[in-house]
């Protein structure tokens, strides 16, 4: 398995090892263009046990070196492949742009709020990144929506499980590992995990194009997914290919909670007239027997296995 991952530049990597359509699931944290040799400065951290060998971008460089590597993902792609991409404020314009120059279309653009926000004087403190989440045209996009949460579970307070894991805002803490030698600017594996479940399926195959300290790959194995990555700092490459053969596949399956509840069965089909026209009688005569709206909602998803947000939906094209 780690014959896939290579130490070499993610454009030319590409280009040489990866075939068109060959990839589920992109999911990569490139190059921030900050001077990232300089980070403990901006999150005034101890780099003491942060790995040497981080390779930056020139800012000048950074709107081709963006284009140029996000053809490369959008070739990759399976039809109907999702790509996740990290960024940071500064030069998100020029991955947005890239991304408006393919065939790749957005659909979701999430914030990632995280702990240990970037240390500031005279202004607010940055604690969140973007997280860019598009697909490629032409086939079917895998999203696990009840993966993780089941459409029956909720909070004390009775919202939605499954609604709060799948809203665009995700605060999610980093890990910390102290004393423990660690990549640059490494992703925490709860979010890794969270994209990985909801995004693919057992068996496909999850690329990072910049795979710095390899969490994305490991914790991808972990969930018994296909990989593929390229590293272009030998330091880091070398280090963290050492620690690959411990990773067993699928070894992070067998903790994994089980949701409770799956979902309506006609949950995300098609509606029918027929359907919309059963669905407003049901909810005028629940109304009518003292029902609430929302007791009424509820009664018309377990009678026609449908989503409660599809037949609100409905309702309120109908004015009800």
């Amino acid at each position: 398995m780690i014959k896939s991952l290579y130490n070499t530049d993610c454009i030319e990597g590409a280009k040489t090892y990866l075939d068109d359509n060959s990839i589920d699931l992109i999911l990569t944290d490139p190059p921030y263009g900050i001077e990232g040799q300089s980070l403990h400065k901006h999150y005034n951290r101890d780099e003491n046990n942060v790995l040497d060998g981080y390779i930056e971008v020139a800012r000048e460089d950074y709107e081709e070196f963006s284009r140029e590597w996000i053809e490369q993902a959008e070739r990759v792609l399976r039809p109907g492949g999702s790509i996740y991409i990290v960024s940071g404020y500064t030069n998100l314009r020029y991955i947005l742009n890239a991304l408006a120059n393919t065939s790749l279309e957005e659909v979701n653009h999430i914030i990632w709020k995280y702990n240990f926000g970037v240390y500031t004087k005279n202004k607010f403190i940055s604690s969140h990144y973007h997280i860019l989440f598009y697909e490629k045209p032409g086939g079917k996009r895998t999203f696990n929506k009840y993966i993780r949460y089941g459409s029956d579970e909720l909070f004390p307070d009775k919202k939605s499980m499954n609604y709060s894991d799948r809203e665009d805002v995700w605060s999610i803490k980093r890990d910390f590992k102290k004393g423990q030698v660690k990549n640059k600017n490494q992703l925490p594996a709860e979010l890794l995990k969270k994209i990985i479940l909801y995004s693919s399926n057992e068996g496909d195959r999850v690329c990072d194009f910049f795979l710095g300290g390899f969490g994305t790959v490991k914790v991808a194995i972990g969930l018994g997914r296909k990989i593929a990555g390229f590293e272009k700092s030998e330091i880091a490459y070398n280090y963290n290919i050492a620690s690959m053969d411990k990773i067993k596949p699928g070894e992070m399956l067998g903790s994994l909670r089980k949701p409770k509840g799956l979902g309506p069965k006609k949950s995300g089909k098609r509606w029918l007239k027929s359907d919309i026209r059963k669905v407003e009688e049901q909810f005028d005569r629940f109304l009518e027997d003292g029902l609430t709206k929302s007791a009424a909602i509820e009664a018309i998803s377990k009678k026609y296995q449908r989503g409660k947000f599809g037949i609100l939906n409905v309702l309120k094209k109908s004015g009800r």
